[in-house]
């Protein structure tokens, strides 16, 4: 089954400092399951990444993407809809984790990777009860 990886994650595993940062990198480097980021998380991290951390980090992070450490996984119209369905029971949750859910429903995943327990906790999604949240 995939999981996918959220932007706290993805943000903590290059800074050393966040409180994160040991969590995110064992689980990673532990699990065998298939990492795939949602392609709305990409703009996000990358952001985070520059203005947090430089240059360097976000070129790190776009170099593993190109390099397929990661997959990426792609918004579709019915994603979308989705989306828009989600953002209407769960107004805090805003687009890009909206997304996530969208894409776990489509994809079956029961899992996320995310820092944010807060939002996805309250998540029923469609297809199981809740998501299993790691690390």
């Amino acid at each position: 089954m995939p999981v996918l990886v959220d932007t706290g994650i993805l943000y903590a595993l290059a800074d050393r400092d966040d409180d994160w940062h040991g969590r995110a990198v064992e689980y990673l480097d532990s699990t065998d399951d298939m990492l795939l980021v949602p392609v709305t998380v990409i703009p996000e991290v990358t952001y985070l990444l520059k203005a947090r951390l430089g240059d360097r980090a976000e070129r790190q992070f776009i170099g593993a993407l190109a390099a397929g450490e990661l997959g990426v996984e792609p918004l579709t119209r019915s994603d979308l809809k989705r989306c828009d369905d989600v953002l209407g029971r769960y107004p805090a949750l805003g687009f890009v984790d909206a997304s996530l859910v969208a894409m776990a429903e489509r994809l079956r995943a029961r899992t996320l990777a995310t820092t944010d327990r807060r939002h996805f906790s309250q998540v029923r999604p469609a297809h199981v009860d809740h998501f299993t949240l790691v690390p």
